[in-house]
């Protein structure tokens, strides 16, 4: 079932995720539900807090970025394959260069602003089926679990911005919380007026 996805300025957005349980009800329903609505979005992360659920919980699934013709062989084929589900997570250790690149978020439509991120993530988390893993990931697929790890954390890649570039925005980003905004998929704006 395709989910709305919530806009910025709701308080979920902001709230620092919940720890679930392997008894999580339905959580097989939610993660197929989730798959859905961000492919439905073209998106290639969700976390749970962005279709209204404070708890530590998001999916990726890189594959569009392997398409872009300036990656190596061998990045385009790690994000072919990259599709995970992360539970419980928690950034061990972020290291490397910082680099920029332009993110967007579902939650913010029409947005894409530079956002600096180190290069390399260690990561502790569980899978759909409870298993746990630390892994070590860089470039692109780093990125996107950073991205979506903030979401966990109530951080949003806004909140990483200059305040110069927050000003800038500012007036795109009260619109998009009052559904001021034309979105190819379904949303939830916390601002926006109730019909008489």
């Amino acid at each position: 079932m395709i989910l709305p996805i919530v806009a910025y300025g709701d308080p979920v957005l902001k709230k620092k995720g919940k720890e679930i349980t392997k008894d999580y009800p339905k959580l097989s329903e939610l993660l197929d539900n989730m798959f859905e609505t961000m492919y439905n979005a073209h998106g290639v992360g969700l976390a749970a807090p962005q279709i209204g659920i404070p708890i530590r919980l998001f999916i990726v699934d890189a594959e569009p970025f392997s398409e872009d013709e300036e990656l190596s062989k061998e990045e385009a084929e790690q994000l072919k394959n990259f599709k995970k589900v992360f539970i419980n997570a928690t950034i061990l250790e972020e290291t490397g260069e910082e680099w920029a690149f332009a993110e967007g978020c579902l939650s913010i439509p029409d947005i894409r602003e530079d956002v600096f991120r180190n290069e390399t993530i260690k990561i502790k988390y569980f899978d759909e089926n409870f298993v746990e893993h630390t892994e070590t990931y860089d470039g692109l697929v780093a990125r996107v679990i950073q991205h979506e790890y903030d979401h966990i954390e109530g951080i949003l890649f806004t909140d990483k911005l200059s305040s110069l570039k927050k000003r800038l925005i500012k007036g795109k980003l009260a619109n998009i919380s009052k559904g001021k905004i034309s979105s190819e998929y379904r949303m939830r704006f916390p601002l926006a007026k109730k019909g008489r």
